[in-house]
């Protein structure tokens, strides 16, 4: 006990000492605490759907874009809506 109140008198002597041992403490945990949720979010927990394992991403392909470096573009609100009526092989198509 003894211990800890010679700490606090300590700290109270040096308040400059004292203010940046705070803020840096505050800094780690809020770093720690922000970092942890992302990843928490993104890795730890799985995405809130049925067999999200089986969910897959569809583009479209132009190979007249491929001379500027990509081929590759997300369809367009009417693909998407004409693949959702005429699927078969998925149960269903959503879009983002």
């Amino acid at each position: 006990m003894n211990d800890l109140k010679f700490a606090f008198r300590q700290l109270l002597k040096n308040p400059g000492f004292t203010a940046v041992a705070v803020l840096t403490l505050a800094l780690g945990i809020g770093a720690n605490t922000a970092i942890f949720t992302v990843v928490n979010a993104v890795l730890l927990r799985a995405l809130p759907y049925r067999d999200a394992d089986r969910i897959v991403v569809i583009w479209t392909t132009n190979p007249a874009l491929n001379a500027l470096g990509f081929s590759e573009l997300p369809p367009t609100y009417n693909d998407i809506i004409e693949w959702r009526n005429q699927s078969q092989s998925f149960a269903t198509i959503a879009a983002f």
